[in-house]
């Protein structure tokens, strides 16, 4: 692909509506976190929309929300997915781009079906021949080596915006020498997440977006089973799959492709950004990781519980519960603050420190349990090969000092807008 690391404008700005959509009016939600924390660790409303943020809970039908704060009661809940569930989400704002095949949005044993059939495609061994042959080569050879010599880059625009786009377009099968459309198909992916938006005018670009990208889909997966679905990539290895004698439509595959395709470009482009920013702030952690790559990993699970970018995560009670002494109804919603749970003090030793040292403990940042992330590890180790090819390829990594520091902000999708670096040529 030609100039592959080079921004596109229209990308740059989907990211930035997206950005605004979900930012509300607090930067720093960390501390009102931490006093809820203390103090009212269960609250009647959405704290979400409470910031002025768009929601799930605001896209969906009206009903009582109660906002938990507590990294315990959020593992209560989502560790038991018959007491608490996901179906409400193919209501509102999501419900035409969901369509019945959304593992976000499914329970019981629909859920267990359609994981089994997915699944496999993000084993172990497929993993690392998809690094082998994929992601790597994507990553290093066509976004940060051909940066090296220009000596400065914006991280955001030059890097993070496109390789997570790029390297699923290719996991996927779609031709990778098509640079227009992959720019196009980045864009599309971008404007479906303003689904829950409360602007009318978002809601409708989301649907038409959304039905974009399921056509361009679904025309490479009736390709792939036309040819016989022999290769590696997801959508051969998706038509491939069964399950207890079951087996995927051209429907479903193009179903979950379209879901994966924003939920993964947005998770990882924020989560990358959001590492470099956690350590160009602290230099000497940064030359520490880059002599000792073992360190890399530790870095990422600390950034995913420390700046998490999926905040909340939402659930339906099936039944009348009680968290902190607060009774709350069967069919009310749940928004589990996954951003204060992750720095509880009572399970994080100086939660709102950032510290790669810590004891390891499973924090939320990519979800718990049945409705755990199903792209965490493909993720993680897109965010992995960035950072230690950076490491191999730019010296003395700094911010750029004729640049603004760049802040991470978003009661939502959080992550910062820009990244300015520069290194030693």
């Amino acid at each position: 692909m030609t100039s592959a690391h080079t921004s596109n404008a229209a990308v740059g700005e989907d990211f930035a509506k997206v950005s605004a959509t979900f930012s509300g009016n607090v930067d720093d939600p960390f501390p009102i976190y931490r006093q809820h924390r203390l103090t009212n660790p269960v609250i009647e409303g959405d704290i979400v929309t409470q910031f002025g943020s768009a929601g799930f809970t605001a896209a969906s039908k009206p009903r009582p929300v109660y906002t938990l704060f507590k990294y315990h009661d959020v593992m209560a809940v989502l560790k038991d997915p018959k007491k608490y569930t996901s179906g409400f989400l193919m209501e509102g704002g999501m419900a035409s781009f969901m369509d019945g095949f959304a593992l976000t949005a499914m329970d019981g044993d629909v859920h267990r079906q359609a994981r089994g059939l997915l699944q496999p495609c993000f084993a172990p061994n497929v993993l690392k021949e998809w690094r082998a042959t994929r992601i790597d080569p994507v990553i290093c050879n066509d976004f940060v080596a051909p940066l090296v010599a220009r000596g400065s880059a914006e991280l955001v625009a030059d890097m993070a915006l496109m390789f997570p786009i790029r390297v699923i377009y290719d996991l996927l099968g779609f031709p990778a020498d098509d640079a227009d459309g992959l720019a196009r198909f980045a864009s599309t992916a971008l404007r479906v997440l303003g689904g829950v938006s409360p602007d009318p005018e978002a809601k409708k670009a989301a649907m038409l977006a959304a039905k974009e990208l399921y056509d361009d889909t679904l025309k490479v997966v009736q390709a792939r089973r036309a040819a016989g679905a022999t290769g590696d990539d997801m959508i051969s290895r998706l038509i491939r799959s069964s399950f207890e004698g079951n087996t995927l439509s051209d429907h479903q595959i193009t179903m979950f492709a379209r879901m994966l395709l924003p939920a993964a470009a947005e998770t990882t482009t924020r989560s990358f950004a959001t590492l470099m920013v956690l350590l160009l702030e602290r230099p000497e952690l940064l030359e520490r990781i880059r002599a000792d790559r073992s360190l890399v990993g530790k870095a990422i699970d600390e950034s995913i519980r420390y700046e998490p970018v999926a905040t909340f995560k939402v659930r339906e009670t099936e039944e009348d519960v009680t968290f902190q002494g607060v009774a709350i109804a069967k069919g009310s919603l749940l928004s589990l603050c996954v951003a204060s749970a992750n720095r509880d003090d009572d399970v994080f030793e100086d939660g709102d420190t950032f510290n790669i040292d810590r004891p390891s403990k499973m924090s939320f940042g990519f979800g718990f349990g049945a409705h755990m992330c199903v792209g965490l590890f493909i993720a993680k180790a897109e965010i992995e090969v960035a950072l230690n090819s950076m490491l191999d390829m730019m010296p003395n990594l700094e911010f750029d000092p004729a640049y603004p520091r760049p802040t991470i902000r978003g009661i939502q999708l959080r992550g910062p807008e820009a990244v300015h670096v520069r290194w030693k040529v």
